[in-house]
């Protein structure tokens, strides 16, 4: 009899168990779209179910068909993000790739599928339950539960992660979708600010500057970088930065032929280098080991199918740039080319403004001196020059002079 109350006893503490964790599951589902938060509150959830030593939850990287660490229960903030399992790749691989349950109540470390990383302290221990979230049969993250010592995982055990992987899977796609939809407002809004510093009317300096700012905050990376190249075309110079480093903002030009920018600017091909610490072929190697710059992501500015130079980010932590981080760097990299040309555009079009002034006035003191002198225009237009060479000034000056000088005697004459 006795035994009997005990089992209804315990069956009814698992009802209640269940009851609070199905209650606590909708509590996150009626939340904002945190995914940290989120996983943070499922990794709550499993562990004041089951008391465990060690819980990690694992997410799928469609774009590079992995699995990321992004929620622990022990202090793991630095790992989080880094440690990346490929489908297949240890138990937790494994159980992503078949879409299965994997319980080894002891010696999990010396299962076959078991693949061990230094950083993780938790690859010590002996009791390992892993189950799969799953969101309409596709696999989208893993649930890890881990014990210290030799651990028996019941049946009911069992069920429960899965019930809470089951539950919370749909809540974990829409925050992912949230995550993603407000990332691309975001760059969305950052290319929009691009395009209005463009027709902004400011100095081009301004505009460049404006730029590397509103990029290294879209794409979160540490340092940005414009560079343009000279007009031989033989190097690419810094143009703005937002680097608060003298060092960096005071780095010597770099040669087109010898250099990993030069390759994008004459392939007119955006490159990514994973570590420009270890890449022979990266010019400051030395300045990226002490300012921490290691993942770089190099594109062409080009306009009219002429690449006139390159906009430069790097990240502070290894980093896989996707193919939407780099189409949208390029698309930064296009307009910043449009403002570059309309500036250089807009000198020329000063410089034969101001061309056609100096002649006008240079033909205007000419005919002065031809009056006032009996000279040809041949001659008075090298007593010009002979006097800009002579005072080091330019012939618009002195033209500018002789022309004051006769007006002068013009009021002159007029007043007596």
């Amino acid at each position: 009899m006795n035994s009997a109350n005990s089992t209804r006893k315990k069956l009814k503490i698992s009802q209640s168990l269940e009851i609070e964790i199905l209650r606590k599951i909708v509590e996150i589902t009626n939340s904002e779209l945190d995914l940290k938060w989120i996983l943070k509150e499922v990794v709550n959830i499993v562990n004041g179910a089951i008391k465990a030593d060690s819980v990690f939850i694992y997410l799928l990287d469609e774009k590079k068909n992995s699995f990321v660490l992004m929620a622990s229960k022990t202090h793991h903030k630095k790992k989080l993000g880094k440690v990346i399992l490929k489908a297949g790749e240890g138990i937790t691989g494994w159980v992503a790739l078949e879409n299965k349950i994997a319980v080894i109540p002891k010696d999990a470390y010396k299962d076959f599928r078991f693949k061990s990383f230094d950083v993780l302290k938790e690859d010590k221990y002996e009791a390992f339950l892993s189950v799969p979230i799953s969101y309409k049969k596709k696999v989208i993250g893993v649930i890890n539960v881990q014990h210290g010592k030799a651990h028996d995982y019941t049946a009911g055990t069992v069920d429960l992660i899965l019930v809470i992987a089951k539950q919370v899977s749909g809540v974990i796609v829409n925050a992912r979708f949230y995550e993603e939809t407000k990332k691309k407002a975001s760059q969305f809004d950052s290319l929009v600010k691009v395009s209005r510093l463009i027709t902004s009317g400011n100095y081009l300096d301004e505009i460049l500057n404006l730029i590397v700012v509103v990029t290294t905050e879209m794409l979160n990376s540490k340092v940005c970088s414009i560079m343009l190249l000279d007009r031989k075309g033989n190097e690419l110079a810094i143009k703005a930065t937002q680097s608060l480093s003298e060092d960096y903002k005071k780095k010597p030009n770099l040669k087109v032929e010898e250099s990993i920018s030069g390759d994008v600017i004459k392939n007119r091909k955006p490159i990514v280098v994973y570590d420009v610490r270890k890449e022979k072929k990266y010019s400051f190697r030395a300045l990226a080991v002490k300012k921490s710059l290691t993942s770089m992501l190099s594109v062409p500015m080009i306009v009219k199918n002429r690449a006139i130079g390159i906009i430069n980010v790097y990240t502070k932590t290894p980093h896989l740039f996707t193919q939407e981080e780099i189409d949208v760097l390029q698309m930064v990299a296009n307009q910043a080319a449009v403002a570059v040309e309309n500036a250089e555009l807009m000198d020329e079009a000063l410089k034969a403004r101001e061309v056609l002034e100096t002649r006008k006035l240079i033909e205007r003191a000419k005919g002065i001196l031809v009056r006032m002198n009996d000279l040809t225009e041949d001659v008075a237009y090298r007593m010009i020059h002979k006097k800009s060479m002579d005072t080091c000034r330019t012939m618009k000056e002195i033209a500018e002079s002789i022309i004051l000088m006769d007006e002068i005697q013009r009021d002159r004459k007029k007043n007596f």
